[in-house]
């Protein structure tokens, strides 16, 4: 079985959760799954590894600037092997934009990236104003005011599709 390394960014925790629910996932189909954080370690050595999963976060309408570190210094080491991409936003909560061909944050990665992922996906994220600070409750709740989406201060609501991270994680262990 493959050596898959599932590199992330993460800001409140939903990419890393689903990164270790695809870890989980993978592991139970007798891979050897390796979780790491691009923010944390952005020269790791992708030798080792079979496959190569990135998964970024969007935070104000951007993906971690060491997403796109990464993707440039790592291209011809990420072409070598089977690879795959997923962003995480709450604009993937509207049936419209959760498609990597209608996502805009998956169109914005691709277009300023050299990197051609294999595999693309697209998942939502969660909104838990409690848990943020301050100001950003306050601008992520304008930001959902504006985008019609949830606004109420005591909001925990997860968007994430687990149904779809578990097709992608049956097109990873296939890859």
């Amino acid at each position: 079985m493959a050596h898959i390394l599932i590199l992330y960014s993460t800001t409140d925790g939903q990419t890393l959760k689903i990164c270790r629910h695809l870890q989980q996932q993978l592991e139970a189909q007798a891979h050897r799954v390796t979780l790491r954080c691009v923010d944390e370690e952005p020269e790791i050595d992708l030798a080792p590894y079979d496959k190569v999963v990135v998964g970024a976060r969007i935070r104000y309408g951007k993906h971690t600037p060491q997403v796109f570190e990464f993707a440039r210094a790592h291209r011809a080491a990420l072409d070598a092997r089977p690879n795959a991409f997923f962003t995480v936003n709450v604009v993937a909560r509207k049936p419209e934009k959760n498609t990597p061909e209608t996502n805009p944050y998956m169109r914005q990665f691709l277009a300023r990236s050299a990197w051609r992922p294999k595999a693309l996906a697209v998942f939502a994220g969660r909104i838990d104003y409690k848990r943020y600070r301050f100001w950003d409750r306050q601008v992520i709740r304008f930001i959902m005011w504006l985008t019609k989406g949830p606004t109420a201060p005591d909001t925990d609501v997860e968007f994430t599709d687990w149904n779809k991270v578990e097709a992608f994680g049956r097109l990873v262990a296939a890859m």
